[in-house]
């Protein structure tokens, strides 16, 4: 891998990484183009509605300027004809490129090596394999998505030093500060989809949307685990369904005056317990094109997807605070002050905000 190589394929995973969460059912994919004297002379992501694919886009800014460069794109270029008519692969073969640098190739077997094969039919030099972890970290939602019909799932957990993770009813929500919680609001609009259990919203009545300024329209679809279907109509996540989408599962029959009111309230089978089955709601979010859920439930709801063995990520908020018997849902049975020492998570950074510390962990592969 040369130094050149690197450096535009960072570029084009930076890209990539801005449009998580925004790009519908298709990966978020970033391209860059660059002519013979090393200048850029286009660039382009995964449009927010799924299309055009970011190597149409990074074409048609670079015009004429596209023939003889070399093209460097975080996934496989398509090699099946979609909504936007030609494929990538044959888009790019019409252009005129040179070369392209690609870092992943594409699971979906639509493609899966039809689009290096197409390009390198057209006598263009096709390179794979460039920076390959990171396009493979980055599309780990598409990737889960077509290969094991679930989303990726990231935990984000506030948590007092203590290792509380709420405060008892009736008093403030907030455990962290105001720059960890616009952090949070970012995580939001990264994600498909954000997911709590019926306690946080019987104790909360949360509204689960995006509130950074400018990115309020990125509210991710909200969804509940209410195995009894207790969620009020009059809670704001009822009140509010028609304008941001909103999914309930429960194991129970009923639910009309939700749906009355815009809930999509879809019934599965329950696990011993009586609880909804988590599997059977991350396969029903993959089949809705839902590559990236966030969920931001209590200790149980944390719990339940642990011990499922459905956590990719934990992001974890620590306030230097000790709530005590102020505090309510301890985290001591998720351990997650020693999650570092877990033989099945790694610590990939941290980093803090304000006083607050963030510890960030993805599952071993």
């Amino acid at each position: 891998m040369s130094a050149t190589d690197e450096r535009h394929m960072r570029h084009a995973l930076t890209l990539a990484a801005r449009g998580l969460g925004r790009t519908g059912r298709v990966p978020s994919v970033g391209c860059v183009i660059v002519a013979q004297n090393g200048h850029i002379v286009g660039c382009g992501r995964t449009d927010e509605s799924g299309r055009p694919h970011a190597e149409v886009a990074a074409l048609a800014q670079a015009g004429e300027a596209a023939r003889g460069a070399t093209v460097y794109v975080t996934l496989e270029p398509c090699a099946h004809i979609g909504s936007s008519g030609l494929p990538c692969a044959d888009a790019l073969v019409k252009a005129g490129i040179a070369r392209v640098v690609v870092a992943m190739t594409d699971p979906d077997s639509r493609t899966d090596g039809a689009g290096i094969a197409t390009l390198r039919a057209a006598g263009i030099d096709a390179t794979t394999g460039v920076l390959k972890a990171e396009a493979e970290m980055l599309n780990r939602g598409f990737v889960l998505r077509l290969t094991e019909c679930r989303p990726l799932v990231t935990l984000k957990i506030a948590q007092s030093a203590d290792g509380f993770t709420a405060r008892a009813p009736g008093e403030s929500q907030w455990i962290t500060g105001e720059e960890a919680r616009r952090f949070g609001q970012l995580l939001r609009v990264q994600h498909d989809a954000i997911l709590v259990g019926i306690e946080t919203v019987i104790a909360d009545d949360p509204e689960l949307t995006s509130r950074l300024p400018g990115l309020e329209r990125y509210s991710p679809l909200r969804v509940v685990l209410d195995s009894r279907l207790r969620l009020s109509p009059k809670s704001k996540l009822a009140q509010t369904a028609r304008k941001a989408p909103t999914m309930v599962f429960t194991a129970q029959d009923g639910g009309d005056e939700l749906r009355t009111l815009g809930v999509n309230v879809v019934r599965v089978d329950a696990d011993p317990e009586g609880h909804v089955r988590i599997s059977a709601v991350l396969h029903t979010l993959a089949e809705q094109g839902i590559n990236r859920l966030l969920v931001e439930g209590g200790v149980t709801v944390a719990s339940a997807f642990l011990k499922e063995g459905f956590a990719d990520r934990l992001e974890i908020f620590t306030a230097p605070m000790t709530l005590g018997n102020a505090g309510r849902h301890g985290t001591g049975a998720l351990a997650l002050r020693n999650l570092n020492e877990a033989p099945n998570f790694m610590r990939v950074s941290c980093r803090s905000f304000g006083d607050d510390r963030l510890e960030s962990y993805e599952a071993r592969s």
